[in-house]
């Protein structure tokens, strides 16, 4: 079973920063992808950011320019940085993680981004 472990939310001013961080554990099948969503109150889960295992990269066009995907795939860790935060980035950030044997899905708990204006 895997498992995934945020970290790094909390509260910031807009025009701020934070770094998510997510360390996965288990088995992991080494081609994946890793990526982050986020739930804004009363709004539907999207996607972020994804990070292929070979080092692709997608963004939503929302957060192009501002947000910074990685991984270190010999720890099975994911990171986010979010630059220049804005109050409509305010949401529960989840990490997510994508087998691609077999399009099985992991979730991490969520943790909380609240962006002030």
């Amino acid at each position: 079973q895997v498992q995934l472990v945020e970290s790094g939310g909390g509260l910031v001013q807009a025009g701020g920063s934070l770094r998510l961080s997510c360390a996965a554990s288990g088995s992991i099948f080494s081609i994946n992808f890793m990526g982050w969503f986020r739930q804004p109150p009363g709004k539907q889960r999207e996607r972020v950011a994804r990070i292929h295992s070979g080092g692709n990269t997608n963004y939503a066009d929302s957060v192009k320019g501002r947000f910074t995907i990685s991984r270190d795939n010999a720890k099975n860790t994911v990171h986010l940085q979010m630059n220049s935060l804005k109050p409509e980035d305010t949401a529960v950030y989840y990490c997510n993680l994508v087998e691609l044997r077999n399009g099985v899905e992991y979730w991490g708990q969520g943790t909380q981004v609240t962006v002030s204006s």
